[in-house]
């Protein structure tokens, strides 16, 4: 499903400046970004939030208003004008990358409108328990869209486009999700507490025939209008899983196109993933989050890990095809409510790990590697300045050494909890191989084997600037440092 040693980068993170400055920034290095070896971005949710030119975009208020209708206070989105983002998009195609949409599905935010109808109440931590009766309940359901006057769709949505949602405005103490009177909560999604279906806002009634339409025709009317080469589902686990099927089955067969698909399927439970993937008949690629979370506790706990066991659970190891790698995103960004940070000093092994083996669709993140700086409020309630610095010296190195060399045979030395190593033997054109090695104890060695005689190798990471040299069957003793990773390549 990806373009072969492709590369995609996540172009956003939860608090890119509110500036309106991101559509037009990226039309003005998508060359560089090509040139850097990035193959396709991954841009944010490009519709109106509720919260206007400061929402995100997960907070979704108006699929079809791209920045073009004066809602929710502005007319621009968080990151531009609906110009500036079909400018982007082309002119990072133009450079040769593709482009993938962030779709959201599960919900929408911020109706027009409250309404009144009846509803149970069920305990948040167990949606197979009700706590009350049924009862009258009035929430923001109605969504009339005034600013942009029935333009591209003429749909209203009522409360019985959803099924259910936390607020209830007739009773403001009760913490409970409604279940909507004649709805129910969909059996094929996560069944954290109890059943997932409900994630926030109106949640949308996947199986009413309404949404269903709805939800092609926009597919339809967003292709045609962006030109946009796949899509990122949010929030996936908490959806009908065959409802992607059915959209994507459309969309690709209405635009003849094979479109590349990633889902948001954030659990570390490889047994949900896999269902997952058996609903889904494999037509999207998932997240790693098992690699993820393995990344975040080997940089906690040091050389106290185990890196032999890096992969373990993962799904590059299960699914290679179908897995999207990543260190960081949006989400496990410190003070974000996923929160699950990769120490600073593992992340370039992490880089590593994903950029240069075979398996898997890596995903870069934009934090990573231009580094980010913000405030922000905590889970406690107080106020953080969190830096996150760059890699992207680091990061431009593997992606050269991928374009160049990460081909042919993996030989992998994982026989030490500290030290592991692994080389690519290279092309049959040239069959010059490379070598990487990484740390999280003191300074290690391997023996590896290149598949390349008398060749001498450089570290280009330049951590080490002393050069060695492979033997007559290709072997030779590579080193790094110590919390640290090197990538040899022939000189």
């Amino acid at each position: 499903m990806s373009a072969k040693n492709g590369v995609m980068m996540q172009y956003f993170h939860w608090y890119t400046p509110a500036d309106g400055s991101l559509w037009k920034n990226l039309s003005k290095i998508t060359s560089k970004l090509a040139e850097a070896g990035i193959t396709a971005l991954w841009l944010p949710p490009a519709y109106k939030g509720a919260n206007g030119a400061n929402d995100v975009g997960y907070g979704v208020y108006d699929l079809f208003d791209l920045g073009e209708f004066d809602q929710k206070g502005s007319v621009r989105t968080k990151y531009g004008t609906r110009e500036e983002y079909l400018s982007a998009i082309k002119s990072a195609q133009k450079a040769g990358m593709q482009v993938y949409a962030d779709v959201v599905f599960n919900h929408k935010v911020g109706a027009d409108e409250t309404e009144e109808f009846q509803a149970t109440p069920f305990n948040p931590q167990n949606r197979h328990e009700a706590i009350g009766e049924k009862q009258n309940i009035k929430v923001w359901t109605h969504f009339n869209f005034p600013g942009r006057k029935e333009k591209y769709s003429e749909l209203k949505w009522h409360w019985w486009h959803f099924n259910a949602a936390d607020y209830n405005a007739l009773d403001e103490k009760t913490d409970a999700v409604y279940l909507f009177e004649g709805k129910s909560f969909d059996d094929s999604v996560d069944l954290s507490l109890g059943n997932f279906d409900y994630l926030m806002g109106c949640n949308l009634d996947i199986n009413n025939p309404d949404v269903q339409k709805e939800l092609f025709y926009w597919g339809e009317w967003y292709l045609k209008t962006t030109c946009v080469d796949g899509f990122r589902f949010d929030a996936t686990k908490h959806v009908k899983s065959d409802f992607f099927l059915d959209w994507l089955n459309h969309i690709r067969e209405k635009s003849d196109r094979k479109l590349f698909a990633v889902g948001e399927y954030w659990s570390g439970n490889s047994e949900a993933l896999n269902q997952f993937i058996e609903v889904t008949d494999g037509s999207m690629m998932l997240f790693d989050v098992t690699l993820h979370y393995n990344f975040a506790r080997a940089g906690r706990e040091g050389e106290n890990f185990d890196l032999q066991t890096i992969f373990d659970n993962s799904l590059v190891l299960e699914h290679p095809d179908l897995a999207v790698t990543l260190v960081s995103n949006h989400d496990t960004q410190p003070l974000q409510s996923l929160e699950s940070v990769v120490e600073g000093w593992f992340k370039p092994l992490a880089y590593a790990l994903i950029l240069l083996r075979r398996g898997g669709y890596p995903c870069v993140f934009a934090a990573d590697y231009y580094g980010a700086h913000y405030k922000g409020t905590g889970k406690d309630g107080n106020e953080y300045e969190i830096w996150m610095d760059s890699h992207q010296w680091l990061i431009d190195k593997f992606l050269s050494v991928r374009e160049k060399y990460a081909y042919g045979n993996q030989n992998d030395y994982f026989d030490d909890p500290n030290c592991i190593g692994w080389t690519r033997t290279g092309q049959e054109q040239d069959s010059r191989g490379m070598a990487v090695i990484l740390s999280n104890g003191e300074e290690g060695t391997i023996q590896m084997e290149t598949g390349s005689p008398d060749t001498t190798y450089f570290d280009i990471t330049e951590h080490i600037s002393e050069t060695v040299i492979t033997n007559q069957d290709g072997w030779a003793e590579f080193r790094c440092k110590g919390g640290s990773v090197s990538v040899w390549v022939p000189k």
